[in-house]
Parts: C-alpha cells; sequence; structure tokens
C-alpha cells in the first residue's frame, strides 16, 4: 500500500483537468521512500514520505565506515 509509515499520509482523489476544462478522476500519492531507520534499537525498512524526512521524524541508520589496517 503507498501508506507514510510514519504519519500514515496516504493516496488523495482529485481531478486531472484538461485545457478544455474536461474533469477525469485521478490519484495523488504520497512521495514515499525506502528507508532503513532505528526504531526502539532495530533496524526496520520503512515507507516514509519526503516530508517526514524532511521534518526529522526518522532516524537513519548508517553504514559502518570500513576499518582500513593501520601499518
Amino acid at each position: 500500500m503507498k501508506v507514510c509509515d510514519i504519519c500514515g499520509k496516504g493516496a488523495q482523489n482529485g481531478n486531472t483537468v484538461s485545457h478544455a476544462n474536461n474533469k477525469s478522476r485521478r490519484r495523488f500519492f504520497p512521495n514515499l521512500h525506502p528507508v532503513r531507520a532505528n526504531v526502539n534499537g532495530r533496524h526496520l525498512r520503512l515507507k516514509v514520505c519526503s516530508s517526514c524526512l524532511k521534518a526529522g521524524k526518522v532516524l537513519k541508520v548508517t553504514r559502518r565506515p570500513k576499518v582500513t589496517a593501520e601499518a
């Protein structure tokens, strides 16, 4: 389903309006991104809308840097 796992934002209904002002029904979907997030100490894959990402509602998991052997 196209729903944000954080805020619950889902699809909305509206009209496509042509140049001749003809109206036909369409759906507006949220801008979702797959994100690896830290939730209660666990790493989960979530679908998060871009407004939640910009607001900082999600703590993204960062990859560990590669350890190089120093001589």
